[in-house]
């Protein structure tokens, strides 16, 4: 059963992604900040994580930062599900690792975890925004 984290810190849109997830077969953890999320990564181990950027207490660059630091944060597959604009998305964002960055606006749920799909089978390939 694959494992996937959550962190979103508005709670209906984390639970409709928690729901949608469930109900395809993986397991789900959810956190509403960055800090907590790192905390629920490390605990859990999961295969990949959905990543908003703008939330409470440590957004999701800086978190992404700090994972990237810690021995079992270097690998972890992480998509960024955000509504920022795109021109708004930090582009050092890029070098820290992730499989794509995907704006919630623009995506059904169940085109997010399609994305999240082809992420698990793919290699590492340069990330694109949709």
């Amino acid at each position: 059963m694959p494992k996937i984290v959550i962190i979103e810190d508005d709670q209906a849109i984390s639970q409709m992604y928690r729901f949608r997830f469930e109900s395809e077969g993986y397991s789900v953890e959810t956190a509403v900040n960055g800090q907590l999320g790192l905390n629920v990564i490390e605990k859990m181990q999961p295969d990949i994580v959905l990543l908003d950027l703008i939330m409470p207490e440590m957004g999701g660059v800086e978190m992404l930062e700090v994972l990237r630091q810690k021995p079992w944060g270097k690998l972890v597959k992480v998509i960024i599900l955000t509504n920022v604009g795109e021109q708004e998305i930090p582009d050092h964002i890029r070098t820290l690792g992730i499989s794509n960055i995907i704006i919630k606006a623009n995506m059904t749920p169940r085109q997010v975890v399609d994305a999240v799909k082809q992420a698990l089978s793919a290699s590492n390939s340069t990330p694109t925004v949709t």
